[in-house]
């Protein structure tokens, strides 16, 4: 059974999780913009989207670009978990999966990672 939330417990969830960067990174994290949407348009149970260019893709013709974005979707995850603590979880390893993603790591070794 999804679970039932505000949106304002939601987005403090997704505040939190990215209070677990760990500092260093965090500090690396290059001109990007963390959203939360009810839903992604066209694929209904994506829980996170990064769209960008990665840090490790970027060259001298990125600058001046519009910030990149991570979308976490609110609705795909509360329907996936049965309790709060279960939507706590889900929100950190989405957050940590999409940042990963800004790093330039694939989602092949973030299954490796365990960041599936």
């Amino acid at each position: 059974m999804a679970v039932r939330m505000s949106p304002q417990r939601f987005d403090e969830l997704v505040s939190d999780a990215l209070d677990h960067v760990p500092a260093a990174l965090a500090k690396a994290i290059d001109n990007v913009v963390v959203l939360v949407e009810d839903r992604h348009p066209d694929e209904p149970d994506l829980l996170g989207l990064y769209e960008g260019i990665a840090l490790t893709e970027r060259d001298s013709t990125y600058s001046g670009s519009l910030p990149d974005t991570i979308t976490i979707y609110r609705h795909a995850l509360l329907e996936m978990c049965d309790t709060e603590d279960d939507v706590i979880e889900e929100v950190t390893v989405t957050v940590i999966h999409e940042i990963a993603h800004h790093f330039g790591i694939d989602d092949e070794r973030l299954h490796e990672l365990g960041w599936a």
